[in-house]
Formats: structure tokens, C-alpha cells, sequence
């Protein structure tokens, strides 16, 4: 950089007028001009000992280190005679010698340029040749410039070592002469000169286009590569088919790439390019290579809480839902199944390539065990297991394979209610059972207890009849009637309303528990299990039974008159009468009939 600093007049240049060297030394030493605190002229005159002696026309020359010749790290290039600008700091010092400064002249020459560039908003040249709090120094032809951290680039670089030691180009944002204070930018000039080269190269680019780049930066979410002038956003998903879990894995800072020009948004001016379209996409044909069903192995790249990726081949991942990783297994983790970069064997479910969407299964290449429970214990087995749990609805009992069994409440007895027949087991008793369904899709096995032995109303449906009489025993009295029993251990219940034929007979604290009396089956229902028991029934039976045989009201017999006959005739055959309640009753019902006949005949 060539400085026009203020120069002093060369001292030696004496007017033509002056006559004796006297007047000359006078001229010169009581002039105005003062030539200290200026930047002179002056000759190399010799070189010794790394010192470089120069007359500037004074009465003694000067000394200067040879090194200050030197520029950039760059050999001094000095040799006798040549004409060099130094900055005049005193006359003389204590040896009689002028003190010269070849940095001072070189500051003063750069600070007048740098002044000039600065007013004229012009670019300068530098380079970084050191670090300091909150940024780097620059040397600016001499003058030391602050680059503060935050402008170096446009985006925050950690290592700056590519840039020290080389020219750069820089912003002057700041000037202070009197304090000797500089501040210069990069940043300014690179955001310049991007946009400028990116509006000239976005107006070259086109989708599809493939470009060589070097990679400037990386993030977590992918690279920034320089075009040439502009940097394009290589985004992690479109580096490679497979899956990359940090860009870091496929390239680094510095490497050169050849990408794919992906899309490109003038407004923005955002540049998006990818590696993997450069190859063949491995989707294409995957239902070729993948056909539902079929077994292969792959490794497992990724862990969710819903399951687990599986690579079957570079850029090709299938899913395996946890649902799809045990047949027994339920609600687990799937990393409690497996684990990251383990080998398995999966089979193909599903295959959408549109999504780019394969679903696996790893329990369908392991036997079902419900399948194999079924074929070993088909409906009717009788098998035995451990207790593992109890719940409001049933019993779970554990059986081979990892399977579990139910044995419902309604499965338990066939005379106790659920909830009391379930009070006799607690978990970890071995429990025996009987197998009433297996259903392999819907991953369920039925269990009965009960059925183990012989359903007591099945047995008493088959030798009772509708219409039959059975002796009962009474069991309760309650208010609404009488629960009794009757055959072997069967229940039932006789309504108020049917424990006599005379409404004022139907009064169920007529009877005792532990008293007998014959009723008849007025219903069976297999549904619900329960027999209908009716007294009154039974007695409206033995009336027609008995009229049918002695004759009817037509023939001029009275109901008493039958009955009378009907019980004489039991009697003879010896046939023992019921004995109930009703029949202490009976003497005085004969008594009124007879009277109630006697009255009929007086009416006559």
C-alpha cells in the first residue's frame, strides 16, 4: 500500500542562493519546518549487524533493525542505496544518532490511506495474525485493527486457523486517530459478496442440477455446503438413503461433495441439496424384494416406545410395532426386547413403497402358543396350572408355552355364587381345570372348574318333566314365599302366590323350615337353570284328576261329594295320605262342604 503521509522538505536540499555551508546548517535548523514527529526521506547507507544505517540529510545518520523492512512474515528486501521513508522521532539521541522508525512511517503512510478508504466506504486488506478477548488483531499495511468474534463470517466459527496468515478482505467500522483505534468487519464484506454471487448464481441454478461444494459447517440437522459464493443446506435426510443419526457420519468440514441441486426459492434464497439422489433409490421394487410374509434378517437401528426399526438393507428400514414383538409380552418396552444393532430375523407384514413403509413382525417367526395349546389341549382336557392371578371376573391360571388360561366366575360352581366360590382360592395354588374354548385371534383360553363334574340340573332336566310332583324341603321362609329343595341338591323358589289354591292359604308363615310339601314343576328353563315350583298348581291338578274320575257337577255329584269319594278310594288301595298343614285343616272344610250341601237340599 503506497502512503502520501506528511513529508517534511529533505533538509539537504539547500537553496542555490546559500553561499557557506554556516548558512546552510542555519537555514536549516532555524527553519519553521519542523521535521521531528514527520515521515523524511532518507538513503541506506550501509548495513551492519542487522541494522540498516540511513542518512536523512541530518548532521548524523540513523539506525533501524533490518526486520522492520520486513512485510507479512516476508524476507526484507534492502539493499545499499536504496530510498526507504522512515518516521523522524528525535534530532539525536544520547550517542548523537537521529532515531528513526521504519513501523512508525509505515503506520502513518497506512493510517492516512486506511482514513481515505474509510470516508470512502472502500474495502481494505489484511490479515489476522492474532487473538485477543472478544475477537482477533489484524495487521492493516501496518496499522492493528480489532476483528471482533462475532465478525469474522456470517455464521460462528469455532477454529478460525484457515484464515490467520492470509489476506483478507475487511469493513473499516470504526476509526480513531487519537487513540489509535480501529474496528474492522469480514462479515460485512462476505454478506456483500454473497449477495451479489447469490443473485448471480441463483439465477444460474435449476432444479436437478448436480454442483461440487465444499463442506463449510456442520449441524445436528445437517451440512452447509459452499457453492462457489452461496451456501445450499445439505439436510441430514437427504445424505443417504440409510438412516443417519448426525451428518458427522457421512461428511466433514472441508471435504469437497458433489450434490444435487434439490430445490431452490428465489425469495429466500435458500438452496436445498442432497447426496442420495445422486444413487439409485433402493425403494424401487421393494415389494419385488420384500413379498409379504417371507423371513429375512436385519439389524436394529432405532428403539421407540412404539417399537423398533429394523434395516433389511441400505436405505430400506421396516417397522416392527411392539405388538408385533412377543406373543406373550405384553405392555413392554421394546427395548427390554431388544436391543440397538442387534441381529434378528423378522417377517414382512406389510409393504407400502408410495409411503416408503415396510411393517415386520418378529413373534410370527416364533411357533403361536396358542396355536400349539390348542392343538396339544383341544376343548374337553383336563389340565393343571398355577394360580397367578385373581380379579372381579375370574381366575388366571398359567399354563405351558407362557400362555395364560380364564376360569370365569359363571365357571366356577354350579350351586355357589361367584363371588363366594372365589373366596376359596388365593394365588399360588395349583389349580385344576378343564379347557371350554381356545380362540388362537383373539389370544384367548376358557377355562371351567365346574365342568370338571357333573352339572347337578342337567342330570335332574333329564328325569324331571314338566308337570311332575317332587317333595321339597324347606330351606327359608320368606316374605315373598319359600325356598326349598328338593332331588339331589337342587334349589328353587315357590312364589306366595302359589302356596295355595285358597287365597288365604297363600301365607308363607304357615310353614317352618325343615317342613315337606309336595308341589309340581311348573317350568324348566336350561337358560337360567331354575325349576318353577307350584302348590297351587298341584292342587288344581289333583281337583281335575279327581273329577275326571268320579264324574262332574253335571251329573248331580258335589265337589264334595268327589273329593269325599276320590280320599275314601286312596284309602282303601293304601295309599298314605300327604301329611301337611292343609290336611289337619281338612276335617273342617268336609264339615262346611257337608253343611253347605245340607243347605242346597233344604233350598230344594
Amino acid at each position: 500500500m503506497t502512503a502520501t503521509a506528511k513529508t517534511a522538505p529533505t533538509p539537504s536540499a539547500a537553496p542555490k542562493f546559500t553561499e557557506s555551508f554556516a548558512d546552510l546548517l542555519k537555514e536549516v535548523y532555524t527553519s519553521d519546518h519542523g521535521v521531528e514527529g514527520t515521515v523524511v526521506r532518507g538513503t541506506i547507507v550501509a548495513i551492519e549487524n542487522d541494522l540498516a544505517v540511513i542518512d536523512v540529510g541530518l548532521k548524523s545518520e540513523g539506525r533501524i533493525a533490518v526486520k522492520e523492512f520486513s512485510e507479512r512474515g516476508k524476507a526484507p528486501e534492502i539493499k545499499v542505496g536504496d530510498t526507504v521513508e522512515v518516521f523522524l522521532e528525535r534530532m539525536e539521541n544520547n550517542y548523537g544518532e537521529a532515531v528513526l522508525s521504519r513501523e512508525k512511517a509505515r503506520r502513518e503512510e497506512s493510517w492516512t490511506e486506511l482514513e481515505k478508504s474509510f470516508k470512502a466506504n472502500k474495502r481494505v486488506t489484511g490479515v489476522i495474525f492474532g487473538r485477543v478477548k472478544g475477537g482477533f488483531t489484524v495487521d492493516l499495511s501496518g496499522a492493528v485493527a480489532f476483528l471482533p468474534g462475532s465478525q469474522v463470517d456470517v455464521r460462528p466459527v469455532r477454529d478460525i486457523s484457515h484464515l490467520m496468515g492470509s489476506d483478507q478482505w475487511f469493513q473499516i467500522l470504526k476509526m480513531d486517530r487519537r487513540r489509535g483505534n480501529i474496528v474492522v468487519s469480514r462479515r460485512a464484506v462476505l454478506e456483500e459478496t454473497r449477495a451479489e454471487a447469490r443473485q448471480e448464481l441463483i439465477a444460474n441454478l435449476s432444479e436437478g442440477q448436480v454442483l461440487d461444494g465444499v463442506v463449510k459447517n456442520i449441524t445436528d440437522y445437517g451440512a452447509f455446503v459452499d457453492l462457489g459464493g452461496i451456501d445450499g443446506l445439505l439436510h441430514v435426510t437427504d445424505m443417504a438413503w440409510r438412516r443417519v443419526n448426525h451428518p458427522s457420519e457421512v461428511v466433514n468440514i472441508g471435504d469437497t461433495v458433489k450434490v444435487q441441486v434439490i430445490r431452490v426459492n428465489p425469495e429466500t434464497q435458500r438452496i436445498s441439496l442432497g447426496m442420495k439422489q445422486l444413487e439409485a433409490d433402493p425403494w424401487d421394487g421393494v415389494e419385488a424384494k420384500y413379498p409379504s410374509g417371507a423371513r429375512f434378517r436385519g439389524r436394529v437401528t432405532n428403539i421407540t416406545d412404539y417399537g423398533a426399526f429394523v434395516e433389511l438393507e441400505p436405505g430400506v428400514e421396516g417397522l416392527v410395532h411392539v405388538s408385533e414383538m412377543s406373543w406373550t409380552k405384553k405392555n413392554v418396552h421394546p427395548g427390554k426386547i431388544v436391543s440397538t444393532s442387534q441381529e434378528i430375523e423378522v417377517m414382512v407384514l406389510d409393504v407400502d413403497p408410495n409411503r416408503r413403509r415396510v411393517s415386520l413382525g418378529i413373534k410370527q417367526c416364533t411357533e403361536n402358543p396358542w396355536q400349539s395349546f390348542k392343538d396339544k389341549n383341544p376343548a374337553g382336557t383336563i389340565i393343571k396350572g398355577e394360580l397367578k392371578s385373581i380379579t372381579e371376573f375370574g381366575l388366571f391360571i398359567g399354563l405351558d408355552g407362557g400362555v395364560d388360561g380364564m376360569v370365569h366366575l359363571s365357571d366356577l360352581s354350579w350351586d355357589k355364587p361367584g363371588e363366594a366360590a372365589i373366596a376359596e382360592y388365593k394365588k399360588g395354588d395349583m389349580v385344576e381345570a378343564k379347557v371350554v374354548d381356545v380362540d388362537v385371534e383373539k389370544e384367548r383360553i376358557s377355562l371351567g372348574i365346574k365342568q370338571l363334574r357333573e352339572d347337578p340340573y342337567a342330570r335332574a332336566a333329564s328325569t324331571h318333566n314338566k308337570g311332575d310332583t317332587v317333595t321339597c324341603t324347606i330351606a327359608s321362609v320368606e316374605t315373598a314365599g319359600l325356598n326349598v329343595t328338593f332331588g339331589e341338591g337342587l334349589t328353587a323358589f315357590i312364589r306366595k302366590g302359589d302356596l295355595a289354591r285358597e287365597r288365604s292359604e297363600q301365607r308363607p308363615e304357615r310353614f317352618a323350615v325343615g317342613d315337606k310339601v309336595d308341589a309340581m314343576i311348573t317350568s324348566i328353563d336350561p337358560d337360567t337353570r331354575k325349576f318353577s315350583l307350584s302348590v297351587k298348581a298341584l292342587e288344581i291338578s289333583d281337583d281335575k284328576a279327581a273329577m275326571a274320575q268320579f264324574g262332574s257337577s253335571d251329573s248331580g255329584a258335589s265337589l264334595g261329594d268327589i273329593l269325599g269319594a276320590a280320599m275314601k278310594a286312596k284309602n282303601e288301595d293304601g295309599t298314605a295320605k300327604r301329611k301337611t298343614k292343609k290336611d289337619d285343616d281338612e276335617p273342617k272344610a268336609k264339615k262346611a262342604k257337608s253343611k253347605k250341601k245340607d243347605d242346597d237340599e233344604d233350598e230344594e
